[in-house]
């Protein structure tokens, strides 16, 4: 898979899995909504229910940026199956930062509330995909 072919299939998933890890060395992966242009990858802190805003993989970014993202499909025809990753360094911006408005673009839900809290913006320098085809 070229990296443009890994670029487009992974910006038009609905949901990728994000993987981070602590300061000590201890991985943690969590599934994102998520926009993507070009070689940046944005999600944020929404509404959907969690015990706090203040949650794990902002912390994890805040010691060590490097995260990854996977975007797969699953078919039971195998020649379909599809994975794409995304490797790069992430930054936390404050709540209401402009890239908020490709997750509203995106997402009919962030139309009706745009997410309030954190945003997550990764510049991603390594595609790497794969295709049953």
């Amino acid at each position: 898979m070229t990296p443009d072919e890994a670029r487009n299939r992974f910006a038009a998933a609905r949901v990728a899995r994000l993987a981070t890890v602590s300061a000590e060395g201890v991985p943690h992966l969590v599934p994102v909504t998520f926009a993507a242009r070009g070689d940046v990858v944005v999600f944020a802190v929404d509404h959907k229910p969690k015990t706090s805003v203040a949650l794990r993989r902002l912390r994890n970014i805040e010691s060590n940026p490097a995260v990854c993202f996977l975007a797969d499909g699953y078919d039971e025809d195998w020649s379909r199956l599809w994975w794409v990753r995304a490797d790069g360094i992430a930054r936390v911006l404050p709540p209401g930062s402009e890239p908020v408005e490709w997750l509203v673009a995106k997402y009919e839900q962030y139309a009706r509330r745009p997410p309030e809290h954190a945003v997550v913006v990764t510049d991603v320098h390594t595609w790497r995909g794969w295709t049953g085809s």
